[in-house]
C-alpha cells in the first residue's frame, strides 16, 4: 500500500517539474526572441516601400494573365459542351426515324444546353473579371496609402 502511496507522489512530482520546466522554456524563448528582434525593417521602412510597389505592379500583372487563362479555359468548356450537345441530338438522328418525338426532344435538348452553356459561361466570365478588377482595387489602395 505505501509504494503505491509513493508511486502517486512521484508521479504527481513528476508532472509539476514538467509543466515548471514547459513553462520556463516557453519564458526563455519570449525572452530571447525580444532581445534578438529584427529592428532594421523599423529603422528604415522605405526600403520595404520600394519593394512593395514592384509586388504591386507583379500582382497586378499576375491577376491579369491569370484572368485570361481562366476565360479561355471558360470559353474551351463552353465550346465542348456545345459541341457534346450536337452529338447527341445527331447520334438521336441518326438512330430515329424522320421527325419523330425523340428527334425533335433531342434537338430541343441540344438547344436548350447551348444556350445554357453560353449563359453559365458569360456568368463566370463576368465573376472572373469582377475578381480581376477586385485584385487590381485593391492593390492600387494599398499602393496609394503606401504612397502617401
Amino acid at each position: 500500500m505505501k509504494s503505491n502511496y509513493v508511486t502517486k507522489q512521484l508521479s504527481t512530482v513528476k508532472r509539476w517539474m514538467a509543466t515548471t520546466l514547459f513553462c520556463m522554456l516557453a519564458m526563455a524563448f519570449v525572452w530571447q526572441g525580444a532581445f534578438f528582434s529584427n529592428t532594421s525593417a523599423m529603422a528604415a521602412p522605405s526600403a520595404t516601400l520600394i519593394a512593395s510597389s514592384d509586388a504591386g505592379d507583379k500582382i497586378q500583372e499576375k491577376t491579369s494573365k491569370d484572368a485570361g487563362r481562366a476565360k479561355n479555359f471558360i470559353e474551351d468548356t463552353k465550346d465542348k459542351v456545345k459541341q457534346a450537345a450536337k452529338s447527341n441530338a445527331s447520334k438521336v438522328d441518326q438512330a430515329t426515324d424522320n421527325g419523330s418525338f425523340i428527334e425533335r426532344k433531342a434537338k430541343e435538348d441540344a438547344a436548350t444546353i447551348q444556350k445554357r452553356a453560353n449563359e453559365d459561361a458569360a456568368r463566370t466570365e463576368k465573376a472572373v473579371d469582377k475578381t480581376k478588377n477586385a485584385v487590381e482595387r485593391t492593390v492600387d489602395n494599398i499602393k496609394d496609402a503606401f504612397g502617401q
